[in-house]
């Protein structure tokens, strides 16, 4: 099993949330973030000022999927994901050793 972390663009949230649908993957996790990258945020200007934001406003939407559909699940994150622009985030892929649904106490994939 993997879990996939995407860091994304809040605008592409629900373009994201659509690709992951239709890749047949309804369920998510989503947590609301502040954070930069390589650019280290951005100027911005307010009545004539400038001033920097440094943590920038994101959302990491997380996924766990059996290992057959990670590639598949990552390459509809991207696809749905890309502006092209510096700041539009990084998917991180790692194991999981194992899942328990709490309802049925069902464990490993038929957790999943």
């Amino acid at each position: 099993m993997k879990k996939i972390e995407a860091v994304i663009r809040p605008e592409k949230l629900e373009s994201v949330r659509i690709a992951l649908e239709e890749a047949g993957y309804p369920g998510l996790m989503l947590t609301r973030i502040e954070g930069h990258g390589k650019q280290k945020g951005m100027l911005q200007q307010f009545r004539g000022r400038q001033y920097k934001v440094e943590l920038l406003p994101k959302y990491k939407v997380e996924v766990v999927c059996l290992d057959a559909e990670c590639a598949a699940l990552v390459a509809a994150i991207v696809e749905s994901a890309r502006t092209g622009d510096v700041g539009d985030g990084k998917i991180f892929v790692s194991d999981i050793e194992d899942v328990t649904r709490i309802r049925t106490g069902e464990s490993g994939e038929s957790a999943v």
